[in-house]
Protein backbone atom coordinates (compact mmCIF):
# COMPACT_ATOMS: atom_id res chain seq x y z
CA UNK A 1 0.00 0.00 0.00
CA UNK A 2 2.89 2.06 1.01
CA UNK A 3 4.76 1.47 -2.36
CA UNK A 4 1.02 2.43 -4.56
CA UNK A 5 0.90 5.81 -2.31
CA UNK A 6 4.32 6.23 -2.88
CA UNK A 7 4.13 5.67 -7.34
CA UNK A 8 1.18 8.04 -7.37
CA UNK A 9 2.47 10.77 -5.26
CA UNK A 10 5.68 10.61 -7.80
CA UNK A 11 3.04 10.40 -10.74
CA UNK A 12 1.39 13.20 -9.76
CA UNK A 13 4.52 15.46 -9.37
CA UNK A 14 5.42 14.43 -12.92
CA UNK A 15 2.26 15.64 -14.23
CA UNK A 16 1.71 19.03 -11.77
CA UNK A 17 5.24 19.74 -13.25
CA UNK A 18 4.38 18.99 -16.88
CA UNK A 19 1.50 21.24 -16.84
CA UNK A 20 2.12 24.02 -14.70
CA UNK A 21 6.37 24.70 -15.25
CA UNK A 22 5.41 26.88 -18.28
CA UNK A 23 2.90 29.26 -16.56
CA UNK A 24 5.42 29.49 -13.04
CA UNK A 25 8.52 29.45 -14.59
CA UNK A 26 8.08 31.95 -17.62
CA UNK A 27 8.68 34.73 -15.03
CA UNK A 28 11.44 33.98 -13.65
CA UNK A 29 12.49 33.21 -17.39
CA UNK A 30 11.29 36.73 -18.38
CA UNK A 31 13.41 38.66 -15.26
CA UNK A 32 16.17 36.45 -16.13
CA UNK A 33 15.81 37.69 -20.24
CA UNK A 34 15.80 41.25 -18.58
CA UNK A 35 18.87 40.73 -16.52
CA UNK A 36 20.47 39.37 -19.20
CA UNK A 37 19.94 41.99 -21.64
CA UNK A 38 21.23 44.44 -18.91
CA UNK A 39 24.07 43.00 -18.60
CA UNK A 40 24.83 42.93 -22.19
CA UNK A 41 24.19 46.76 -23.03
CA UNK A 42 27.81 47.27 -20.99
CA UNK A 43 28.02 50.31 -18.20
CA UNK A 44 26.18 53.59 -18.01
CA UNK A 45 22.69 54.41 -16.75
CA UNK A 46 20.01 51.92 -17.48
CA UNK A 47 17.01 52.48 -19.35
CA UNK A 48 13.28 51.94 -17.56
CA UNK A 49 11.43 49.17 -18.74
CA UNK A 50 7.62 50.43 -18.92
CA UNK A 51 6.07 48.34 -16.30
CA UNK A 52 8.90 47.01 -14.77
CA UNK A 53 10.35 49.47 -12.30
CA UNK A 54 14.50 49.68 -12.33
CA UNK A 55 14.45 47.14 -14.98
CA UNK A 56 16.88 47.82 -17.44
CA UNK A 57 15.64 48.09 -21.30
CA UNK A 58 16.24 45.02 -23.43
CA UNK A 59 18.40 45.68 -26.74
CA UNK A 60 15.78 46.80 -29.74
CA UNK A 61 15.55 43.87 -32.03
CA UNK A 62 14.61 45.11 -35.66
CA UNK A 63 13.79 43.14 -38.53
CA UNK A 64 14.74 45.43 -41.54
CA UNK A 65 13.24 44.68 -45.77
CA UNK A 66 13.74 46.67 -48.67
CA UNK A 67 13.47 47.19 -52.26
CA UNK A 68 14.85 49.52 -54.77
CA UNK A 69 14.81 49.74 -58.36
CA UNK A 70 17.84 51.55 -60.63
CA UNK A 71 18.00 52.30 -64.10
CA UNK A 72 21.69 51.10 -65.89
CA UNK A 73 23.05 50.68 -69.17
CA UNK A 74 23.60 46.73 -68.89
CA UNK A 75 21.32 44.47 -66.52
CA UNK A 76 23.10 41.70 -66.29
CA UNK A 77 26.72 43.85 -65.35
CA UNK A 78 24.77 45.67 -62.83
CA UNK A 79 23.88 42.46 -61.51
CA UNK A 80 26.69 41.46 -61.15
CA UNK A 81 28.68 44.39 -59.46
CA UNK A 82 25.80 44.39 -56.71
CA UNK A 83 26.55 41.16 -55.94
CA UNK A 84 29.90 42.52 -55.10
CA UNK A 85 28.51 44.95 -53.36
CA UNK A 86 26.99 42.80 -51.10
CA UNK A 87 29.28 40.63 -50.54
CA UNK A 88 31.80 43.42 -49.77
CA UNK A 89 29.39 44.24 -47.23
CA UNK A 90 29.64 41.05 -45.46
CA UNK A 91 26.27 39.75 -47.09
CA UNK A 92 25.05 37.02 -49.77
CA UNK A 93 22.71 36.59 -52.51
CA UNK A 94 20.07 34.51 -51.93
CA UNK A 95 18.32 34.82 -55.39
CA UNK A 96 19.61 35.97 -59.15
CA UNK A 97 17.58 36.35 -61.90
CA UNK A 98 18.31 37.73 -64.94
CA UNK A 99 16.43 37.81 -68.64
CA UNK A 100 18.30 38.93 -72.17
CA UNK A 101 16.63 41.20 -74.70
CA UNK A 102 15.18 39.51 -77.48
CA UNK A 103 16.50 40.00 -81.04
CA UNK A 104 13.18 42.23 -81.48
CA UNK A 105 14.00 44.41 -78.79
CA UNK A 106 15.74 47.42 -79.45
CA UNK A 107 18.77 48.85 -77.43
CA UNK A 108 18.66 45.93 -74.62
CA UNK A 109 15.01 47.46 -73.69
CA UNK A 110 13.84 43.86 -72.14
CA UNK A 111 16.78 43.14 -70.44
CA UNK A 112 16.27 43.20 -66.64
CA UNK A 113 17.68 41.42 -63.43
CA UNK A 114 16.50 41.23 -60.37
CA UNK A 115 18.00 40.08 -56.95
CA UNK A 116 16.87 39.31 -53.59
CA UNK A 117 20.11 39.92 -51.31
CA UNK A 118 21.04 39.32 -47.24
CA UNK A 119 22.80 41.99 -45.52
CA UNK A 120 24.26 42.57 -42.32
CA UNK A 121 21.50 45.26 -41.10
CA UNK A 122 23.86 47.58 -39.62
CA UNK A 123 25.14 47.67 -43.31
CA UNK A 124 21.89 47.95 -45.17
CA UNK A 125 22.04 52.03 -45.59
CA UNK A 126 25.32 51.97 -47.65
CA UNK A 127 24.70 49.27 -49.49
CA UNK A 128 21.66 51.46 -50.63
CA UNK A 129 23.40 54.08 -51.13
CA UNK A 130 25.84 52.40 -53.11
CA UNK A 131 23.41 51.15 -55.68
CA UNK A 132 23.49 55.54 -56.86
CA UNK A 133 27.11 54.22 -58.45
CA UNK A 134 25.63 51.70 -60.85
CA UNK A 135 22.90 54.46 -62.12
CA UNK A 136 19.79 56.43 -61.36
CA UNK A 137 18.37 54.59 -58.70
CA UNK A 138 14.20 55.20 -59.42
CA UNK A 139 12.60 54.37 -55.97
CA UNK A 140 13.75 52.99 -52.83
CA UNK A 141 11.78 51.68 -49.65
CA UNK A 142 12.98 50.13 -46.21
CA UNK A 143 10.08 48.81 -43.78
CA UNK A 144 11.24 48.16 -40.14
CA UNK A 145 9.19 45.58 -37.82
CA UNK A 146 10.17 45.51 -34.06
CA UNK A 147 10.46 42.16 -33.06
CA UNK A 148 11.99 42.92 -29.14
CA UNK A 149 8.69 41.83 -27.47
CA UNK A 150 8.65 38.48 -29.32
CA UNK A 151 12.07 37.91 -28.62
CA UNK A 152 12.14 38.51 -25.17
CA UNK A 153 9.12 36.18 -24.48
CA UNK A 154 10.96 33.42 -26.36
CA UNK A 155 14.17 33.88 -24.49
CA UNK A 156 11.85 33.53 -21.46
CA UNK A 157 10.11 30.52 -22.17
CA UNK A 158 13.07 28.84 -23.59
CA UNK A 159 14.31 29.11 -20.23
CA UNK A 160 11.71 28.00 -18.19
CA UNK A 161 11.35 24.85 -20.80
CA UNK A 162 14.90 24.34 -19.57
CA UNK A 163 15.15 24.23 -16.27
CA UNK A 164 11.43 22.62 -16.68
CA UNK A 165 13.36 19.34 -18.73
CA UNK A 166 16.56 20.03 -15.53
CA UNK A 167 13.92 18.95 -13.07
CA UNK A 168 12.03 16.40 -15.08
CA UNK A 169 15.52 14.38 -15.25
CA UNK A 170 15.70 14.81 -11.54
CA UNK A 171 13.07 13.18 -11.02
CA UNK A 172 13.72 10.26 -13.44
CA UNK A 173 17.00 9.82 -11.84
CA UNK A 174 15.34 9.30 -8.75
CA UNK A 175 12.06 7.33 -9.95
CA UNK A 176 11.14 4.46 -7.25
CA UNK A 177 9.02 2.95 -9.73
CA UNK A 178 8.28 2.01 -13.38
CA UNK A 179 5.67 4.06 -13.72
CA UNK A 180 7.23 7.06 -12.07
CA UNK A 181 10.20 6.83 -14.56
CA UNK A 182 7.99 6.37 -18.20
CA UNK A 183 5.63 9.32 -16.60
CA UNK A 184 8.80 11.43 -16.40
CA UNK A 185 10.27 10.03 -19.56
CA UNK A 186 6.79 11.14 -21.28
CA UNK A 187 7.12 14.65 -19.69
CA UNK A 188 10.25 14.94 -20.62
CA UNK A 189 10.07 14.42 -24.10
CA UNK A 190 7.43 16.98 -24.46
CA UNK A 191 9.13 19.66 -22.89
CA UNK A 192 12.10 18.63 -24.87
CA UNK A 193 10.21 18.90 -28.31
CA UNK A 194 8.74 22.37 -27.01
CA UNK A 195 12.40 23.50 -26.90
CA UNK A 196 13.69 22.14 -29.81
CA UNK A 197 10.94 24.25 -31.71
CA UNK A 198 10.95 27.45 -30.18
CA UNK A 199 14.95 27.17 -30.60
CA UNK A 200 13.85 26.95 -33.99
CA UNK A 201 11.75 30.03 -33.82
CA UNK A 202 13.98 32.12 -32.00
CA UNK A 203 17.21 31.45 -34.55
CA UNK A 204 14.72 32.36 -37.18
CA UNK A 205 14.16 35.65 -35.86
CA UNK A 206 18.06 35.88 -35.19
CA UNK A 207 18.78 35.28 -38.45
CA UNK A 208 15.79 37.96 -39.69
CA UNK A 209 17.26 40.58 -37.06
CA UNK A 210 20.80 40.17 -38.26
CA UNK A 211 20.97 40.05 -41.93
CA UNK A 212 18.40 42.81 -43.82
CA UNK A 213 16.28 41.33 -47.11
CA UNK A 214 16.85 43.82 -49.92
CA UNK A 215 15.30 43.46 -53.42
CA UNK A 216 16.59 44.89 -56.26
CA UNK A 217 15.33 45.21 -59.72
CA UNK A 218 17.55 46.38 -62.33
CA UNK A 219 15.68 47.71 -65.71
CA UNK A 220 17.46 49.55 -68.58
CA UNK A 221 17.04 53.26 -69.04
CA UNK A 222 13.95 54.29 -70.19
CA UNK A 223 11.65 51.19 -68.93
CA UNK A 224 10.14 51.65 -65.81
CA UNK A 225 10.45 48.76 -62.85
CA UNK A 226 8.01 46.32 -62.29
CA UNK A 227 5.62 46.62 -59.08
CA UNK A 228 5.04 42.38 -59.24
CA UNK A 229 7.08 39.99 -59.75
CA UNK A 230 8.52 38.60 -63.38
CA UNK A 231 7.50 35.24 -64.70
CA UNK A 232 6.16 31.98 -63.18
CA UNK A 233 9.56 31.48 -61.12
CA UNK A 234 9.75 34.77 -59.86
CA UNK A 235 6.45 34.42 -58.74
CA UNK A 236 6.88 30.95 -57.22
CA UNK A 237 9.82 32.22 -55.98
CA UNK A 238 7.50 35.24 -53.77
CA UNK A 239 4.64 33.11 -53.04
CA UNK A 240 7.34 30.97 -51.08
CA UNK A 241 9.09 33.80 -49.57
CA UNK A 242 5.10 34.37 -47.91
CA UNK A 243 4.02 31.29 -47.43
CA UNK A 244 7.42 31.03 -44.64
CA UNK A 245 6.58 34.51 -43.40
CA UNK A 246 2.90 33.42 -42.66
CA UNK A 247 3.98 29.79 -41.20
CA UNK A 248 6.97 31.22 -38.98
CA UNK A 249 4.39 34.14 -37.66
CA UNK A 250 1.11 30.58 -37.01
CA UNK A 251 3.93 29.29 -35.24
CA UNK A 252 5.61 31.57 -32.90
CA UNK A 253 1.56 32.14 -31.94
CA UNK A 254 0.88 28.96 -31.36
CA UNK A 255 3.96 28.18 -29.41
CA UNK A 256 2.05 30.70 -27.16
CA UNK A 257 -1.08 29.48 -26.52
CA UNK A 258 0.06 26.14 -26.63
CA UNK A 259 0.92 25.92 -23.03
CA UNK A 260 -1.93 27.54 -22.36
CA UNK A 261 -4.00 24.26 -23.62
CA UNK A 262 -2.24 21.84 -22.48
CA UNK A 263 -3.27 23.61 -18.69
CA UNK A 264 -6.71 23.53 -20.00
CA UNK A 265 -6.93 19.95 -21.18
CA UNK A 266 -5.30 18.77 -17.93
CA UNK A 267 -8.22 20.57 -15.77
CA UNK A 268 -10.64 19.46 -17.89
CA UNK A 269 -9.59 15.58 -17.79
CA UNK A 270 -9.48 16.10 -13.77
CA UNK A 271 -13.06 17.31 -13.74
CA UNK A 272 -14.42 14.68 -16.04
CA UNK A 273 -13.04 12.18 -14.31
CA UNK A 274 -13.84 13.65 -10.72
CA UNK A 275 -17.41 13.86 -12.68
CA UNK A 276 -17.64 9.93 -13.77
CA UNK A 277 -16.35 9.77 -9.86
CA UNK A 278 -19.43 11.24 -8.39
CA UNK A 279 -21.80 9.49 -10.73
CA UNK A 280 -21.00 6.30 -10.23
CA UNK A 281 -21.04 6.65 -6.56
CA UNK A 282 -24.34 7.90 -6.74
CA UNK A 283 -25.45 4.86 -9.27
CA UNK A 284 -24.06 2.61 -6.75
CA UNK A 285 -25.55 4.16 -3.48
CA UNK A 286 -29.18 4.83 -5.24
CA UNK A 287 -30.34 0.74 -5.01
CA UNK A 288 -29.31 0.61 -1.79
CA UNK A 289 -31.08 3.23 -0.67
CA UNK A 290 -34.35 2.11 -2.40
Amino acid sequence: MRRLRSTAVTVLAVVVLAGCSASTDTGSGASEAVGAAADASGPGAPQAVPGVPGAAQPDRQVVQTGSASVAVEDPAAGAQRVSGLVEAAGGRVEERTERAASQDEEDGAGATADLVVRVPADALSGVLADLEELGDVGSVSVSRSDVTATVVDLDARISALQSSATRLQGLMDGAATTEALLAAEKALSERQSQLEQLQSQRASLADQVELSTLRVQLRPFGVAPVGGPDGFLEGLGTGWRALVTTVGATLVVLGVVLPWMAVAALLTAGALALLRLVRRRTSVEAPAQG
